[in-house]
Formats: C-alpha cells, sequence, structure tokens
C-alpha cells in the first residue's frame, strides 16, 4: 500500500496537467488503458487518480466512460464570482505584505511576457505565472490553496479569452497595473484592479461564447 502512494501521486498529476494543457479537452474521454500506456504508470494507480479527478468535478460521467468535464454557463459564472474575489483578497493581501524581490519579480514578468503578445497559448501561460506570484506574495497559505482549486477548474475551459483580438494587450497593461498598486502598498487600489482585471477577462469570454465560440 505505501508503495503504491508515490505512483498515484504522480499519476494523479500527469492527467491533471494533461488536461491543463490542453492534451485532454473538455468532452473528451480518459481511457485507463491508453493513460497507463502514455505515461508508463499501471492502471491501478491510473484508476484512483480518475476517481480522485471525479470527487473534484474535473472528470464527469458519459455512461460509463469517463469524460473531461465542461463548464455550463452558471457554472462559469459562479467560476468567475469566486476567482474574482478570491484573487482581489490575494492583491490586497500582497500589497501588503509582498517583499521588494516579490515585487521586482512581479515587474519583470509583465515586462518579459510583451514578447508573448500574438500568441495566446504562450500568454495564457505566462498569466497563470503572473497570478500564481501574486497569489505567494499573499503570504497565505490558504488562500494559496483555495486558488489552486480555482485555477485547476479553469482548465476546463476550452478557450483563453488571451486569444481575443486585443485582449492580450490589454491584460498586459491591467497586470502593471495590479503590480503598480502592490508596490505602492495600496490595497484597496490592488484589490479593485486584480477584481476588474478578472471582470474583463470574464466579459470577454462571455462576448466570445456569444457570437458562438468555446468557453
Amino acid at each position: 500500500m505505501q508503495g503504491n502512494k508515490p505512483q498515484t501521486r504522480d499519476a494523479y498529476t500527469l492527467i491533471l496537467a494533461a488536461i491543463d494543457s490542453g492534451i485532454y479537452r473538455p468532452g473528451e474521454r480518459l481511457v485507463e488503458s491508453e493513460l497507463a500506456e502514455r505515461f508508463g504508470v499501471s492502471r491501478t494507480p491510473i484508476r484512483e487518480a480518475l476517481q480522485r479527478l471525479e470527487t473534484q468535478s474535473l472528470l464527469a460521467r458519459d455512461g460509463r466512460s469517463l469524460i473531461v468535464a465542461s463548464l455550463d454557463h452558471n457554472q462559469l459564472s459562479e467560476l468567475y464570482v469566486v476567482r474574482a474575489e478570491l484573487e482581489a483578497l490575494a492583491a490586497r493581501l500582497a500589497a501588503k505584505h509582498a517583499t521588494p524581490e516579490e515585487v521586482r519579480v512581479l515587474k519583470e514578468m509583465v515586462a518579459n511576457d510583451h514578447s508573448l503578445l500574438g500568441d495566446p497559448e504562450a500568454m495564457s501561460r505566462a498569466n497563470r505565472r503572473f497570478h500564481k506570484q501574486v497569489h505567494l506574495a499573499s503570504h497565505n497559505r490558504y488562500l494559496v490553496q483555495q486558488l489552486e482549486l480555482v485555477h485547476r477548474s479553469m482548465a476546463l475551459l476550452a478557450t483563453t479569452s488571451l486569444a481575443a483580438e486585443g485582449r492580450d494587450e490589454a491584460a498586459l497593461s491591467e497586470h502593471t497595473g495590479i503590480v503598480r498598486a502592490i508596490e505602492a502598498g495600496d490595497v484597496e487600489a490592488a484589490a479593485s484592479a486584480l477584481r476588474n482585471h478578472i471582470s474583463n477577462a470574464f466579459e470577454t469570454r462571455l462576448m466570445h461564447v456569444a457570437v458562438g465560440g468555446e468557453q
């Protein structure tokens, strides 16, 4: 039993990373034997990992099969409401507790991300790194854990809002405003800037869906 635990964690991490990176997309069926072969892991830890992902609502039942879950409009709205408030709290705490080194890292991230404009997938990865750094700068482990759960659910979205025309430049400008508020120690401005940033991303996604795109 003890020997299976590391492998189980590895299987879970591998499948989760594959969903997060878009290898397995919403609605796609996951097959134990195929996953075991892909990741070089036996079927027992794969099965346990799938069960864990199902309990976290990242996978859903389709008859006897497990598929990557997708979010309907209400779930999407609920997710963004929670995300906006938790992210705003992270920014608020970061404005109080971020070290000078953490602020410099955030500024360097924004500066470097300008080279990724026009590449939605690369921008999406950079966006996740930026937000993760803000979370860590909050210096609140419980908040970081909750935000990890929220961002895990974001992997169930088939597209990134950063693919919308002009959204990548706007997002970088918003990131700049967030970092400035954190650097200034302005807790209200930091929280407001990050909440507005999430609101703009949500609005962009809703518009994309309204004209016939994927979530």
